[in-house]
């Protein structure tokens, strides 16, 4: 029996199992940070393949080294952790609000398997170099303050968990990764990509002032606020078609009471563009826009913007073997090659940035991603056949040497050369200023950009 038979047939041996991994997760959600439950659980089950467990120590998540015994790259297979916040959910969490509508407890399921394949006897016949597994935290972008609670502790140096994997150094010795998305529908896809983002807050203050009696004492920065808002607007039909741009902003904080003029408003929003180079160039114009409102209405602003996620660059040589490989599993039909490109955002994206890398999208849930219809439709689909598309998609990768692995290696142009330039160029994006200055002249200078 061949080695894709052998890892084959032992993830299907561990299929209840696998199953039954998905129900637990979905049973218990944990946002990003805090998934101190699921990681106990899943650490518990891969002790019991007989891994050595490697934590993260002071944040969730782990990883297990599996050597083949031949020198070669390594490549990093990732299960996500973390749940999102929908509270309106049925199946919500009733004190937090917490959901698996994101798919991920599919993924942390998905990869359990892939560990158990890997361990059967046999499994890494035929391969050179090593493969790590990966149960990360924190892929959903939210609970800003809370994660920024934790940068201002120490804690972490970044809000995404993939980003902060790569601050710690646990894909320093890393080549290339994979890993695959769990996603309504009934097929496996491969996009062409998708944007990164920033993470932006305005914070306008104005003059509270008797919003029927004195109104004109006022300086009204809800108004700013709508202004800014109009102006980027207006700046859409700049926006080119391939960069792929998203700004979609929300008040967060519009005022204390009807009876007031509002002094204080605040605007959350991100900021998706396609490219590293668009994401600052548009971020530039709408800081610019919401300067300029402010100062019309003589309002302070103060701009924070913070590195969201780099824009995900997936590599035609992976790509190309995931793509056989689903070949192997499902019928041509339900594979789906050139997907639109994806306007949403992952820290999928800043691994991406500095070594070859494939997302793809495998079905099995059914209503709207991040939604409150969102379901596991199809769970053997969602984590066992995605279990076997990934650990044979690394036996193609690593097999023959890893020819295919060091060929991707080799052909890889990410947009930074090393981890550390890539920490140093993140870090730079970072800005926050007070944004509008008024003179004793009355002249008014802008700052909207590092």
């Amino acid at each position: 029996m061949n080695n894709r038979a052998v890892i084959c047939e032992a993830i299907e041996a561990r299929r209840e199992e696998i199953l039954a991994a998905e129900r637990q997760l979905w049973k218990h959600p944990e946002t990003g940070y805090r998934e101190w439950k699921t990681h106990a659980y899943l650490k518990g089950l891969y002790e019991q393949l007989g891994y050595r467990v490697t934590a993260f120590g002071n944040i969730p998540g782990f990883f297990v080294d599996i050597e083949t015994g031949r020198p070669g790259p390594r490549l990093a297979v990732f299960g996500e952790m973390d749940a999102l916040l929908v509270p309106t959910h049925p199946a919500c969490d009733p004190e937090t609000g917490a959901v698996h509508a994101c798919g991920h407890n599919c993924q942390s399921a998905a990869l359990y398997g892939i560990a158990a394949g890997l361990a059967a006897p046999g499994a890494l016949e035929g391969l050179a170099g090593s493969i790590r597994l990966i149960a990360a935290p924190a892929e959903e972008l939210i609970e800003f303050d809370y994660r920024q609670s934790l940068i201002d502790k120490g804690t972490i140096h970044f809000f995404g968990g993939k980003q902060e994997l790569l601050a710690r150094g646990i894909l320093d010795d890393v080549d290339l990764s994979l890993m695959v998305h769990t996603m309504p529908g009934g097929g496996i896809s491969f996009t062409e990509g998708s944007n990164g983002c920033v993470i932006k807050r305005f914070i306008f203050t104005g003059q509270s002032a008797h919003a029927g009696g004195a109104p004109d004492k006022g300086v009204n920065a809800l108004y700013a606020a709508e202004l800014a808002m109009s102006a980027a607007n207006a700046l859409r039909e700049t926006f080119r078609d391939d960069d792929h741009v998203r700004f979609h902003p929300i008040i967060t904080e519009g005022g204390s009471s009807v009876n007031s003029i509002p002094d204080r408003v605040t605007v959350e929003a991100y900021l998706r563009a396609a490219s590293m180079e668009a994401m600052t160039r548009y971020n530039r114009a709408i800081n610019r826009a919401f300067a300029a409102s402010a100062a019309a209405i003589v309002c302070g602003l103060r701009i924070i913007d913070r590195h969201g996620y780099a824009p995900r660059v997936y590599d035609p040589v992976m790509t190309k073997a995931a793509a056989e490989t689903a070949e192997e599993l499902v019928p041509q039909e339900k594979i789906r090659l050139g997907a639109p490109f994806s306007g949403g955002c992952s820290d999928m994206g800043d691994v991406s940035a500095v070594m070859p890398v494939i997302h793809p999208h495998i079905g099995g849930l059914s209503g709207s991603l991040h939604g409150s219809d969102l379901q596991v439709e199809d769970p053997y689909f969602a984590t066992v056949v995605s279990a076997k598309l990934q650990a044979l998609t690394a036996v193609r990768l690593l097999e023959n040497d890893a020819a295919l692995a060091k060929k991707a290696v080799a052909e890889a142009r990410p947009e930074y050369g090393s981890i550390a330039e890539y920490l140093g160029a993140v870090e730079k994006l970072d800005f926050s200023a007070d944004a509008v200055r008024t003179e004793e002249d009355g002249r008014i200078s802008l700052k909207y950009k590092p």
